[in-house]
């Protein structure tokens, strides 16, 4: 049997990158597996491409509407999750100087918010020892130029795992937090076409002491790993996956 036989659970930002991969890997240990994407067309290609177990929900984490409508969604086909993993989320790059208002809000509108009201709608769902797993990042640990907003979101994230491992302790749900390194994922494209993308992951990769950028299907391996009973004396915590880049 499947680790994950008879598992249900949540990937929000299911369509692409980290959150797809994730969702597919969790699908191929056995669980049941629904996705959120705010763009119905993807979405759809994200279905067909997992396959089986797998049902997708489009909506805006940052939405409250649509949090309330997907987890009534789920109440009504499954009622209860075993693992939630609160992966969607904004970029935003800018110095000091140059945010925007629209920048700030956007960013901790789904990184922050959307991370709090996903976990919380969820937890009348929540198995008791069930498994949490928010999407943190590098950005949080470290003082990249021009990544401010980005970074502050994530520290905020990070923060989250630890009350949260706290709050939930007597249910023995756990909550811990994963922080990628540059990932290669359709978020790198540059408008500039294909030979500026080439340049800006070239030069990223320079900076991992791994000497290149992840796949997502690495980080969703780190992923499957914490959001599964394997990590069962993991709470709390945060794992770097990032070849070295913040530990070297």
């Amino acid at each position: 049997m499947k680790k994950l036989e008879g598992k249900i659970a949540l990937v929000t930002g299911g369509t692409s990158g980290i959150g797809l991969a994730t969702a597919r890997l969790l699908v191929e240990e056995g669980a049941h597996v629904f996705i959120t994407g705010r763009r119905q067309a993807n979405l759809d290609e994200a279905v067909r491409s997992i396959g089986r177990n797998v049902t997708g929900v489009q909506g805006d984490t940052s939405n409250l509407d649509d949090v309330d409508r997907l987890f009534k969604l789920i109440t009504e086909e499954k009622g209860r999750l075993d693992m939630v993993f609160a992966n969607a989320a904004a970029q935003a790059s800018a110095p000091l100087g140059a945010i925007d208002i629209e920048q700030y809000n956007r960013v901790f509108d789904v990184n922050v918010r959307g991370t709090l009201f996903t976990v919380q709608g969820a937890l009348p769902l929540l198995s008791d020892g069930a498994s949490v797993l928010l999407m943190a990042s590098v950005a949080g640990s470290k003082g990249n130029p021009g990544r401010s907003i980005y970074g502050a979101s994530k520290a905020a994230v990070r923060s989250f795992a630890r009350s949260w491992a706290n709050d939930l302790k007597s249910r023995n749900i756990r909550v811990n937090a994963i922080s990628p390194g540059p990932t290669d994922t359709p978020a790198f494209d540059s408008p500039g076409g294909a030979e500026q993308t080439a340049q800006i992951k070239t030069r990223i990769a320079s900076t991992i002491p791994l000497g290149r950028m992840a796949r997502s299907e690495e980080i969703a391996k780190a992923a499957v790993f914490l959001l599964s009973d394997d990590s069962s004396f993991n709470t709390g915590s945060e794992m770097f996956v990032d070849g070295g880049f913040t530990q070297i």
